[in-house]
């Protein structure tokens, strides 16, 4: 048996959050945070509410705070945490009700820099627009982000502006359309981030790279933002 300590919140009941505890036979669960959380929602508790849907680590939606890390719960194993299992939503984000945020200000943040191809010439009339294996391999890495906000809600700087500083999925999503050989808004990209806000409250902390369940850099993508920032004035 393992305990689930689980943080609980309900505003339309007016009360303070609380956490609760549920005990879990492990030998009737799955291996997954996740598993455990649906076996307590059916079996136990059907009012606890959380987000999740593909269980492969590829949606994004079961990100939540698991034994002080911001993490998925569908690839987080339950046998790799010591004690009671600490479960939070993820962390300085408006919580709608238990383990569920408020991702509002987040996905605005990321379309604020238009996450879609720009260009000016027209697509070639018989075939795709077309790169290297060289210039493909440039944005393989951010573009496999997938928008679970672990990284941003790991950030310091983004839980005390995140009203203007745009956070370290939106400067990966940024970095990735502005290595796309493809695009041609450079310019007026660079332009929309520079500003002392929206990327310069970076302070290459590096939580956001510790925190990433893909493994990817966002903290380098900034860097190379404010590098090219750089570089066009020269």
């Amino acid at each position: 048996m393992r305990d689930f300590r689980i943080y609980r919140y309900d505003p339309d009941t007016g009360q303070n959050p609380r956490v609760d505890t549920y005990s879990v036979d492990l030998g009737r669960c799955g291996p997954m945070v996740l598993d455990a959380l649906i076996k307590i929602k059916n079996e136990v508790d059907p009012t606890l509410t959380f987000r999740r849907s593909c269980r492969e680590g590829i949606c994004g939606s079961c990100a939540m705070n698991i034994d002080g890390l911001n993490t998925l719960a569908c690839t987080q194993a339950i046998e790799d945490i010591r004690g009671d299992v600490k479960i939070y939503p993820l962390p300085h984000m408006p919580v709608i009700k238990d383990l569920v945020p408020d991702l509002t200000n987040f996905y605005a943040q990321y379309a604020s820099i238009k996450p879609w191809l720009q260009t000016q010439t027209p697509a070639p009339p018989d075939s795709e627009r077309l790169q290297s294996k060289q210039d493909q391999e440039l944005i393989n890495s951010p573009s496999a982000c997938i928008l679970c906000a672990c990284c941003s809600t790991s950030c310091p700087s983004y839980w005390w502006n995140s009203d203007r500083y745009l956070g370290p999925a939106t400067l990966l999503a940024a970095y990735r359309w502005l290595v796309d050989t493809r695009d041609e808004a450079t310019g007026e990209r660079l332009d929309h981030l520079e500003d002392p806000f929206r990327l310069y409250r970076c302070h290459t902390i590096m939580n956001c790279t510790n925190a990433c369940p893909k493994d990817l850099n966002p903290a380098r993508a900034i860097a190379s933002i404010k590098r090219m920032l750089v570089e066009r004035r020269l």
